[in-house]
């Protein structure tokens, strides 16, 4: 039986306290937490296929093998999430080999390939950013001792990631003509994939308990804020076209399309001339996942019978 019940907690982690064990969790703060680290677990092991596509085609040794590094360090991180979850109950070979392709919950811009060079360092740039932003968030206000303690080196090392996609990002864009226009291609499909990797307005957000247990600190509107506070300067200075600007009268960053909009999995391509969409047919996308989320999912899952394989031997 829980010490506390779930208003006593939600007061004593407002105040300070930090939860370190199941034995002082109530049900509520336990689910809560299960759902967001099983979204970070999840993220950070399925951007490894995603990323390892796009790693082939480093321009050199030296590159392939920074990539490789950060491939690396995600499937850490996942290991990290999968086994904070299994303090809490859960059992992690499940997790990883046991779910269908759809079951996983990383965000639906993780279902698409990267293509090139140009699309993994954008990918850097901009999706390992918003992890920052998510996962700085969370280590600055979490509740939850172990992972806060965890996210001392996550973050740490998502600093590299980002700090990678910004370097070749102002490389390629210096470089000009089709370098630069590679890299324009790939802001235009994952700059609003990463605007709506926040979620739903704060106005519209569901009820998630994430904050009332002081799991997190900021809203989705802040924290999809905060990451365009430094997406956008960094492209309008390196002469990339975004889809988004300051307002001086309204004190923050607005979009210039109908935000959501639809997209166009096949063409890689925002619909943003037709309009905005409803949240109810971004969720319908959501669920239908993304064109490589089975690919992805079994190219993880594989390792489980190459591994049966070398025990058998």
């Amino acid at each position: 039986m829980a010490r506390y019940t779930d208003e006593e907690l939600k007061e004593k982690v407002h105040n300070g306290f930090i939860v370190e064990y199941p034995d002082e969790m109530t049900e509520g703060y336990r689910n809560a937490l299960i759902v967001q680290l099983l979204v970070q677990a999840d993220t950070e092991l399925i951007s490894a296929p995603a990323y390892f596509g796009a790693a082939k085609d480093a321009p050199s040794t030296n590159t392939m093998v920074s990539a490789t590094a950060i491939i690396q360090d995600e499937l850490a991180h996942a290991n990290i999430a999968y086994r904070l979850l299994e303090d809490l109950g859960m059992d992690k070979e499940q997790l990883v080999y046991g779910r269908q392709a759809h079951e996983f919950k990383h965000p639906y811009g993780f279902d698409h390939p990267l293509e090139n060079w140009a699309e993994l360092v954008v990918a850097n740039g901009l999706y390992d950013r918003a992890g920052i932003t998510l996962l700085g968030d969370v280590f600055k206000n979490t509740s939850y001792g172990p992972l806060k303690r965890a996210l001392v080196k996550v973050d740490q090392e998502e600093t590299f990631h980002l700090r990678h996609g910004e370097m070749w990002m102002k490389r390629l864009s210096a470089a000009g003509g089709e370098a630069k226009e590679s890299i324009q291609r790939a802001v235009d499909w994952m700059f609003p994939m990463a605007v709506e990797w926040f979620g739903l307005p704060d106005d519209m957000k569901r009820h998630s308990g994430q904050l009332d247990y002081k799991l997190k600190g900021m809203t989705n509107d802040e924290l999809r804020q905060t990451w365009m506070q430094s997406t956008v300067p960094l492209c309008e200075s390196i002469g990339i076209k975004v889809p988004a600007h300051w307002d001086e009268g309204r004190e923050r960053f607005v979009l210039d399309y109908a935000f959501p909009c639809e997209y166009d999995e096949d063409e890689k391509r925002w619909l943003m001339d037709e309009g905005g969409i409803s949240w109810s047919q971004v969720f319908e996308r959501w669920k239908g996942r993304g064109p490589a989320n089975k690919r992805f999912v079994e190219s993880i899952q594989e390792g489980r019978a190459f591994r049966g394989m070398l025990e058998a031997a």
